[in-house]
Order: C-alpha cells, then sequence, then structure tokens
C-alpha cells in the first residue's frame, strides 16, 4: 500500500513538474512579441478568457526580460518570477516560497500571501505582497524595495546588506538578525530586535521619502512607524569555516595483477557527466576533473600562447560564478543568485550549491532547477553541491531530483577528513546511487595532483572538484597539462589504459591512523578493515 501511494505522490509531482516546464517553454517565443505590443501575457485564463487557476506550478516565468508583462491566476508554488531583469508579474492569488528570489529589476505584485523567503537575495525592483508573508521576507536582500501588507514571520530582513522592506503589519521574532545594511520600515508590532540591530523611530524626511516610493495613498506609513538598521557599534564577524584534518598523502596506489605499460601507450582519462542517451547534453571532461575559479574571464590566454595548451585551457570545463564559456558550469549560490539569468544560458551546464542557499524541501528545490533549467535548456548537465555531513542527504535528494552530478564537500565545519570521507561517500553511493544517472563528486579544500585524482577516481567517485592554483591562464593551461600527463603515467604504473580500469583494490593505506578512518587495507596487511562494509 505505500509503495503504490508514493508511487502516485511522485507521478503526481513530475506531473506538476512537467506542466511548469510546459509553461515555460510556451512563454518564451512569445515574451518578446507581447512587449513589443505592450500586451499583457495571462498564465491561468483560456483564450477566451476563462479562468482556469493554476495549482502548485512551481518555478514559472524566470529571468523576465524588460518590458514583459504577466499576469497569472491560482495558487502557485516555489521560485516564481525569479531572477527578473526588469519585466512585471503580477499573481492574482497565493504564490510558494522565493518569490521573486534573485530579482534585478522586476516589479512583482501578488494579491494575496506568500510563503517563506519572498524578495531572497533581491538585488533591484520591487515586490509587493499584500496579504503577509512567511519566514524570511527580505533575507540576504541587497537593494530594491519589498513591500508587505501584512503580517510577516520571523526574520525578516535576515542577513540584508541594502535595501529597503515596508512592512504594514506585525512582524515574528528576529527582525533583521544579521543585517549589516539597509532599512526595515515595520508599521505594527514589533519584538525587541536581535543583537546588532537597532530599533528607533522613524524621521519625518524617511516617513516623505518612503511613502513616495510606496505609491500608495491607501498603505502610506504613519509617522510612529519603527525602523531597524544595523547597529555599527556591534562587530559583525564571521565564522571562520573549520578547516579539513587531513588530506590524501596517507593513501596510496598499488598495481594489480596488470602489466605495466608502456610510456608511450594512450591512456584514456576522459569521464563524461549527464549520459542521458538523447535526453541531455553530456559535458566531456579531459580529466575526472572540474576546477572552480570565481570568473572565467580570467581563462583567456595570449593570442601568441602556444597551440597546445590553448586546446589544452578550451578543452577543460571549470565551474565558475561568473562569465562562463559554453563548456562551463555555472555554480548558483547566494553570492551571484541576482544575476543568474544574464549568465546561465551561456553556460554548458549549472551547479546549484545547496551549502550557500537556505535549506529546502523537495518541492523548493524542484522549484529552483525547474526556473534556473527553463533558462539554461532542459539538455543541460546539472548537479548539487551538500556538504560531506550530510552525504545521505546530498545522495537521496540528488536520486530524487534526477541531478547528473551530486559533489560532495568536505570542508563543510564538520571537521571530517578526507581520507575518513571516503567510507562515508562510498557507503552512501551504494545505497542511494545505484541503478540511477547520477554521478559521484567530490569538493576538496585544496588544489588536486594527479595522485590524488587517480585516488579518488578508484573510490568510485566520477568527478573531483577544486580550487586552482593560481589565477594566470598561462599558468593554469600548464597545471592542466600536467595533471594529464601524470594522471596517463600512474595509469601506465598500475597497468591500466583507462582511469575507469581503477578500483579500491589498487588503494593502501600508508599509516595506522589513514587505514583507521579510510578502511583501506594496511600497506602490508591483506585484510581489509570493516568500514567499507559496515551496515
Amino acid at each position: 500500500m505505500f509503495k503504490i501511494l508514493r508511487h502516485s505522490l511522485m507521478a503526481d509531482v513530475l506531473d506538476i513538474v512537467e506542466r511548469s516546464f510546459s509553461i515555460n517553454s510556451k512563454l518564451g517565443s512569445r515574451l518578446e512579441a507581447a512587449a513589443q505590443q505592450n500586451a499583457i501575457l495571462r498564465i491561468g485564463w483560456t483564450n477566451s478568457g476563462e479562468p482556469v487557476p493554476k495549482n502548485g506550478e512551481l518555478g514559472l516565468c524566470p529571468g523576465l526580460p524588460k518590458g514583459s508583462k504577466l499576469r497569472a491566476l491560482g495558487v502557485l508554488g516555489s521560485w516564481i518570477a525569479a531572477f527578473g531583469n526588469g519585466g512585471n508579474f503580477t499573481i492574482q492569488g497565493d504564490s510558494g516560497s522565493f518569490l521573486g528570489a534573485g530579482n534585478n529589476g522586476n516589479t512583482i505584485t501578488c494579491e494575496q500571501s506568500s510563503g517563506n523567503y519572498a524578495g531572497f537575495s533581491m538585488k533591484s525592483g520591487r515586490i509587493s505582497i499584500l496579504d503577509g508573508t512567511g519566514n524570511d521576507a527580505g533575507a540576504c536582500m541587497t537593494g530594491g524595495l519589498l513591500s508587505i501588507r501584512g503580517n510577516t514571520g520571523s526574520r525578516v530582513g535576515g542577513g540584508m546588506s541594502g535595501g529597503l522592506i515596508v512592512v504594514d503589519g506585525d512582524v515574528g521574532s528576529d527582525p533583521g538578525a544579521g543585517m549589516t545594511g539597509g532599512r526595515i520600515i515595520i508599521n505594527g508590532r514589533c519584538p525587541n530586535p536581535p543583537e546588532g540591530v537597532a530599533l528607533r523611530p522613524l524621521t519625518a524626511a524617511e516617513q516623505k521619502e518612503i511613502n513616495k516610493k510606496l505609491e500608495d495613498k491607501k498603505h502610506e506609513i504613519p509617522k510612529d512607524a519603527m525602523c531597524l538598521e544595523a547597529n555599527d557599534t556591534i562587530s559583525n564577524q564571521n565564522r571562520e569555516n573549520l578547516v579539513s584534518s587531513g588530506d590524501l598523502s596517507g593513501i596510496g596506489l598499488v598495481p594489480g595483477d596488470e602489466a605495466r605499460k608502456m610510456h608511450y601507450i594512450t591512456c584514456d582519462t576522459v569521464a563524461l557527466i549527464g549520459e542521458r542517451g538523447d535526453e541531455n547534453t553530456p559535458i566531456a571532461l579531459p580529466l575526472p576533473m572540474i576546477p572552480s575559479i570565481d570568473d572565467a574571464k580570467e581563462l583567456k590566454l595570449p593570442k601568441d600562447a602556444d597551440i597546445e595548451l590553448v586546446d589544452c585551457l578550451n578543452k577543460q570545463p571549470f565551474m565558475t560564478r561568473h562569465n562562463p564559456r559554453n563548456n562551463d558550469l555555472l555554480i548558483i549560490d547566494t553570492e551571484n543568485l541576482a544575476d543568474v539569468s544574464i549568465s546561465v544560458s551561456q553556460s554548458g551546464g549549472l551547479i546549484v550549491d545547496l551549502t550557500s542557499l537556505p535549506s529546502m524541501d523537495s518541492e523548493e528545490i524542484d522549484g529552483l532547477l525547474v526556473a534556473l533549467r527553463s533558462m539554461a535548456g532542459r539538455q543541460k548537465p546539472y548537479g548539487i553541491i551538500e556538504g560531506i555531513g550530510r552525504i545521505n542527504s546530498l545522495h537521496t535528494q540528488a536520486s530524487y531530483h534526477n541531478v547528473d552530478l551530486a559533489i560532495c564537500k568536505i570542508e563543510d565545519n564538520t571537521g571530517i577528513s578526507e581520507a575518513a570521507s571516503l567510507p562515508l561517500i562510498g557507503r552512501s553511493n551504494k545505497a542511494n546511487l545505484e541503478g540511477t544517472d547520477t554521478e559521484s563528486g567530490i569538493l576538496l579544500g585544496f588544489s588536486a595532483d594527479a595522485q590524488d585524482l587517480a585516488i579518488l577516481s578508484a573510490t568510485g567517485i566520477k568527478v573531483t572538484c577544486c580550487e586552482v592554483p593560481m589565477i594566470d591562464a598561462m599558468d593554469l593551461a600548464v597545471w592542466i597539462q600536467g595533471l594529464n600527463r601524470g594522471l596517463s603515467s600512474i595509469l601506465r604504473e598500475l597497468g591500466l589504459e583507462s582511469i575507469d580500469g581503477l578500483n579500491r583494490q589498487h588503494l593502501r593505506a600508508l599509516d595506522h591512523e589513514t587505514a583507521a578512518v579510510s578502511g583501506l587495507r594496511l600497506a602490508g596487511y591483506e585484510r581489509p578493515l570493516p568500514h567499507w562494509f559496515a551496515r
């Protein structure tokens, strides 16, 4: 009975996701034409004007361009009208979580209530909600105006650094928690703010300024409203990440029964991600590695650069937050959320860093993925990042959402070492990813070398992600070329022609501590420790 119910629920979820993708795909070709005619596109009505309210659709209308106008009818899901660039969107009904997240110019009106995280990481534009919100409204805002009529939940404006929030109603606990800039105007009951946030009366000049911005004579802010802002006398110190307690130096590689290959033998070091038959366009990795760089503009070589180095750098995909090339994977996190619509379509795929975003349930993750993939193209590979402390959650979510790459971040404040993480990842892979299209990845806190790539590939990890050791494009090209040659040399020494031949039988712990935490055979011993086989 449970299995039947579960399958039924899954079918319902898939139906909502497909309906949402279908709406977005149909809108794409109509938006520009409607904008030129100054016409309003409608969602939730028939062509003859009969109302057919939507129910649960999510991720609708992402990245709305300047001049576009839409009106939707019904109860919508999460991540509605996110990543906007100057469009106009009205919901005649309720919205789920993350309404207008990453807004960078949209004017959004929700005529009823919205869920949690309305206006999350908003950069510019305006969001008006006419019947209250859930928790964390305006969290991580850097600019723009968020206007809320009715009550809002806890932590309104949490972590905001700029922008204006106006609440014509009561607010919940911890208003402005962690804010470093911007203002929160409250015309209603407000509990005592947390440390680092000051509560003061609104000045007459501010009252006039804010009412001018609101442009609504029926809902003007009175002179006795209060203002919350960051208290400059309190030092807001960021918690430093706990550095991982080890590296991979305690693990060695040993050959099996295969004969050593001659130095001129060509070795296959290529890894593919996003293989789904005709569904996806996979990305070929010349190495089982995706380095991370903040801005892919740094990857331009001089015109007189050696052609071999140019080819080496151009073929290697990177993870990046800004200006991706057509084979790079765009990292989606709080830092670049408001700029995603500009660069996601030119990328080769996308990676959502869940460690940087608020905790989300399955519906909210589906909403985010629908919005992002509608802008990027459904055929492109996509993945998620989560910390080693949540490895089982990462792999179950990856399987549920059918992502191409599940990347486990080692440095997640748990202090779990690289060696200790390997059996955790291995057991979770076996339990959650076997029989799926999802590949396993790892995000290191250091720059990998060829030995690291070989070791991690032998554990069953498909892709290693790491920081680059330098920024200069020429040096990066030389580094990647050296990794390719180094990995090929290791494979030949082990008697292998492909990284696919690497497995755990090639690994040995070089000291007792590494053996104890990794469960690998200690060099000189033949019996493995129990970690890899633990229930």
